[in-house]
């Protein structure tokens, strides 16, 4: 018996497909796909959520001094004439950071081989190219995710007929986090 769906397609492929809607899955909540992509999308995002859950507190906040430029009432920066160069002014700020435990850590680089990194596009047609942010969704899942479901023992995932695509009569499914 085989341990996974092969899905008609070369193994690079499969991979890429499964990462793309297992990213889709972790960003959305929900995705329309095919019965036997669902089912192999659903086995890996279970995956990814158990860990997350079990990852999710494995961290110490440390405190960090930085340095940061001085800005002026207008938000650009102060310049101060040194030896007759112009000189950015800084200020030394302690800043309160997550610091991974080693556990935590391997658990993050698991999603990432997994997860696509997401660019978010805002809708405005102005600055479109200026204003895109990139997603992290491994944090997503640590933050946003993995504490809805800390107490639950996996099933994370939902899969809903909805019915025989027009085409080629494949059985299409709503894959959703529950």
């Amino acid at each position: 018996m085989a341990k996974y769906r092969k899905l008609g397609r070369t193994s690079s492929q499969r991979k890429a497909l499964l990462r793309n809607q297992v990213t889709a899955l972790i960003e959305n909540g929900k995705i329309v796909t095919t019965e036997a992509r669902a089912k192999e999308v659903s086995k890996i995002a279970e995956h990814l959520i158990t860990l997350a859950v079990k990852e999710k507190d494995n961290f110490e906040t440390v405190t960090v001094q930085a340095k940061v430029a001085k800005k002026d009432a207008n938000g650009k920066r102060v310049k101060e004439v040194v030896d007759g160069k112009k000189v950015t002014v800084y200020e030394t700020v302690d800043k309160e950071i997550k610091k991974d435990m080693p556990s935590r850590l391997h658990a993050r680089k698991q999603m990432d081989k997994v997860l696509y990194t997401v660019t978010e596009v805002p809708t405005a047609a102005a600055g479109k190219k200026k204003n895109t942010k990139k997603v992290d969704l491994t944090n997503k899942l640590f933050d946003e995710i993995a504490p809805k479901y800390a107490d639950r023992k996996g099933g994370y995932t939902r899969i809903v007929k909805i019915g025989l695509r027009k085409g080629d009569a494949a059985m299409e499914v709503i894959l959703e986090l529950v």
